[in-house]
C-alpha cells in the first residue's frame, strides 16, 4: 500500500489544500446573541430574565413587600381636567355641541374626565398616607411599598403620592403600542418594563400584601378577578387584602350579588374584599389588615433561629400551596 503523502493527492485536492478559508472569527456568546434572544427559541431565556432581573432589583433596593394600586390609565389630575373642560366651554365646541354629535361627545368626555379626576386625587392621597405610615417602621427592608402598573392615570397618582412624601415606589410597566409609558414619579431603580403580561402579573401578586382597585377598565377588571381567584382558591399562602375603591362606580359596573343568587360563587366569597369611598376609610382598612395579618404575627418571638443575612435582604415572595 502506498504511503499517504501530499504527492499522492489529486490535483483537485492539492488546490483545495492551498485555498483555505479566511480565519474564522469568534461566535457570539449565546446570552449576547440578539438574533437568538429575540427568536422563538430564546423565549425561555426572556421569561427567566423577567423573573431574575426584577428579583435582583428588589433585593438591591431592599423591598420586602408591596401594596398594589390598580385603576384606569385615563383619569388625570383634577386641575388639568378642569382646565381642559373650561377651555372647551369657552371655545367653539360648546356652541357646536347642540347640533354636532361629535362635538357633544367631546364635551361629555371632558365633563366625565372632571368627574373621574377625583379618583386620581384620592389615589394620590391614599398612597401618601400609606407611605407616611410605613416610614414609621423600624425595619431593614421597605414594607408595603406603593406599587402600580407604572403608567399614567391612577397608576401615576399612586406613584406620585408615595413620591411626594419621600417614599420608594415601584412601577411595573408593560410594553404596549399605546397609553403605557413610565410616569416620572417611579423610583428610578424600581422602574421595570415587561414584555410578558403573565410575568408582570407574577410580580404584582407575589410581593403584594394588599391590592387597592380604583375605577378602571378591562385591565383593572382582569387584575381584580385574577387576584380574587387566587385568594378564593387559596393559591397564595399569605393573606392579600383586597380593597375596592369607589362603591358608586363599581356598583354600576358589577353586580356580584347575581353570582351569589345563581350559585356561581358562595355568599362567603363576598368577604374576600372590602369597599371604601374615602382615602381615610381606605387607609384605616389597610392599616388594620396589614397590621393584623402581617405586622403582629412577625412581632411574636421566633420559634426558629434568626435568618441569615442574605434572607433578610430578599423580597418576601409568597409561597403557593
Amino acid at each position: 500500500m502506498r504511503p499517504y503523502t501530499i504527492a499522492n493527492l489529486s490535483p483537485e485536492m492539492k488546490k483545495k489544500n492551498t485555498d483555505a478559508p479566511a480565519e474564522l472569527g469568534r461566535a457570539p456568546l449565546a446570552y449576547l446573541n440578539a438574533a437568538f434572544l429575540h427568536s422563538p427559541d430564546g423565549r425561555v431565556v426572556r421569561i427567566i430574565s423577567e423573573y431574575a432581573e426584577p428579583l435582583a432589583r428588589f433585593r438591591r433596593e431592599r423591598i420586602q413587600d408591596t401594596v398594589v394600586f390598580f385603576g384606569s390609565a385615563r383619569f388625570g389630575p383634577l386641575e388639568e381636567a378642569t382646565q381642559a373642560l373650561e377651555r372647551l366651554k369657552s371655545g367653539p365646541i360648546a356652541a357646536q355641541a347642540e347640533s354636532d354629535p361629535s362635538a357633544a361627545e367631546v364635551l361629555r368626555n371632558a365633563e366625565a374626565a372632571v368627574e373621574m379626576a377625583r379618583y386620581y386625587e384620592d389615589a394620590r392621597q391614599l398612597a401618601s398616607m400609606l407611605t407616611r405610615w410605613t416610614q414609621t417602621f423600624k425595619s431593614r427592608r421597605h414594607r408595603f411599598v406603593v406599587t402600580s402598573g407604572g403608567g399614567p392615570g391612577i397608576m401615576e397618582a399612586a406613584n406620585r403620592g408615595a413620591f411626594e412624601v419621600g417614599g420608594k415606589t415601584v412601577g411595573l410597566n408593560i410594553r404596549l403600542p399605546f397609553e403605557q409609558a413610565p410616569n416620572p414619579y417611579i423610583t428610578p431603580p424600581l422602574n421595570l418594563e415587561f414584555h410578558y403580561f403573565f410575568m408582570r402579573k407574577y410580580w404584582f401578586a407575589y410581593l403584594a400584601k394588599a391590592l387597592v382597585v380604583f375605577p378602571g377598565g378591562f385591565g383593572t377588571l382582569d387584575e381584580l378577578f385574577e387576584l380574587l381567584t387566587l385568594t378564593q382558591t387559596e393559591k397564595l399562602a399569605k393573606r392579600i387584602s383586597i380593597l375596592i375603591y369607589g362603591s358608586e362606580y363599581w356598583n354600576s359596573v358589577l353586580n356580584l350579588n347575581v353570582l351569589v343568587e345563581k350559585g356561581a360563587i358562595s355568599p362567603k366569597d363576598r368577604d374576600l374584599f372590602k369597599v371604601a369611598d374615602t382615602p381615610e376609610q381606605a387607609f384605616e382598612i389597610l392599616k388594620d389588615e396589614l397590621t393584623r395579618y402581617h405586622l403582629e404575627p412577625e412581632a411574636k418571638p421566633a420559634a426558629q433561629p434568626a435568618p441569615e443575612e442574605e434572607s433578610l435582604l430578599n423580597p418576601e415572595i409568597s409561597r403557593t400551596r
